[in-house]
This record gives structure tokens, C-alpha cells and sequence, in this order.
């Protein structure tokens, strides 16, 4: 789904609409021989609606999977991005990451492979993820939490050291899902109750 189903509606009704001006100008509403129905102007007609609908959808999600995260492999992502959509690097006037050194970093980070091309590209940290390290610093003066903290990282190297007690975990946790499903308390649909990894928390995770 795109954008939510309000995003969704409005692209369809959009189109619609857009189709419906298309059609007074075309096909049997053409003026004289002008169908449009050859083949080649017809691919062209197709070519502009894929090009609309792709810019549509990077101007809503603009999700791209990436192998690692290197900043290598994130800038030639960007760029493959860019070129797929007629853009530039040249066109970017910001940036905004966390403070990660493959992000940020002052000479091998995203940021600074972006300023080398274009000077324009202004980088701004996160407020997002300032935050959410103010709240991580003020959680932990609060000797509860912190203390929550440190169980869990304890719990999770417990696990994670053995492949029996991760297999256990797995069990308990699809009958968990699986009980709460028959009872209606879980939703169930794609992308929901997907098995992830166990991950040592982190400060930002």
C-alpha cells in the first residue's frame, strides 16, 4: 500500500481523473486521425504513466533495500535512485542522518561523499535521533530502567549463546502468536508477525 489507503485514494482518484482528460482528446473523441492507437505512441503513453506512477511512490516511501550499509554502498544506492527518476546529485540541497560514522563521518561518511559532489548538500543531524539519545541519557539517571536495561542485555547473551535455547524461545513465541491469533487480540496479514532476529540492545535500538 502506498502512502496509507488516504495516499492510495487520492493516486486513484487522481488517475482517474487524469484518464478521463486523456480520453476526451483520444480514441474515438480524437480529433480527425489522431487515435493515438499506434502501437509505438501507445508504449509511450504506458512509459508516462509508469514514470508518474514510480515518482509517486519514491515521493512516498522512497524505500530502496541495500546490501550493507556502508557508505559506498549507500551513496551508489542514492545514485542509482536518482538516475532511475532523471535526477542529480546536484539537485540535493540536504541531508539528514543520525551520527553513525558511516553517515556522518567527517571524511568517509554518506555526508561527506555527498559534499564532494555537490557543496549545496547541507548536513543537518537528526532531531529525530537527537532526541531519542536525550531520552536514552535522561532513562538512564532512572536506576529502574537502567537497571531493566542491563537484565535485558544479560537475558539476550544468554539466549543468543546457545542454538537450543534460541530454538526454545522460537517455540514459545509461535505459540504465543498462535494462541493470541485464535483469541483475536494479534491481526494477521502480510508483512505481520514475521520472525526477527534476537539483537543486543543498543542505545539507539
Amino acid at each position: 500500500m502506498v502512502g496509507g489507503q488516504g495516499g492510495k485514494d487520492a493516486f486513484i482518484t487522481e488517475g482517474f481523473d487524469n484518464w478521463k482528460k486523456i480520453f476526451k482528446v483520444t480514441l474515438e473523441n480524437a480529433p480527425k486521425n489522431e487515435n493515438l492507437t499506434y502501437p509505438t505512441i501507445q508504449k509511450d503513453i504506458v512509459n508516462c504513466f509508469s514514470k508518474e506512477i514510480i515518482k509517486f511512490i519514491c515521493d512516498e516511501i522512497g524505500v530502496v533495500h541495500v546490501l550493507d550499509t556502508s557508505s559506498l554502498s549507500l551513496k551508489a544506492a542514492i545514485d542509482t535512485v536518482f538516475s532511475n527518476n532523471n535526477l542529480t546529485i546536484d539537485q540535493v540541497r540536504g541531508q539528514d542522518y543520525d551520527g553513525a560514522s558511516n553517515m556522518s563521518g567527517a571524511f568517509n561518511g554518506l555526508k561527506s561523499l555527498i559534499l564532494n559532489e555537490n557543496s549545496s548538500a547541507h548536513y543537518i543531524h537528526c532531531f529525530a535521533h537527537q532526541l531519542q539519545l536525550v531520552v536514552v541519557a535522561v532513562a538512564k539517571k532512572h536506576d529502574d530502567v537502567d537497571e531493566f536495561f542491563e537484565q535485558l542485555g544479560l537475558v539476550v547473551t544468554v539466549v543468543s549463546g546457545s542454538c537450543k535455547r534460541k530454538d526454545i524461545i522460537r517455540e514459545k513465541q509461535k505459540e504465543k502468536v498462535a494462541t493470541e491469533i485464535g483469541i483475536g487480540e494479534t491481526e494477521t496479514g502480510r508483512g505481520l508477525n514475521q520472525e526477527i532476529s534476537l539483537i543486543r540492545a543498543g542505545d539507539t535500538r
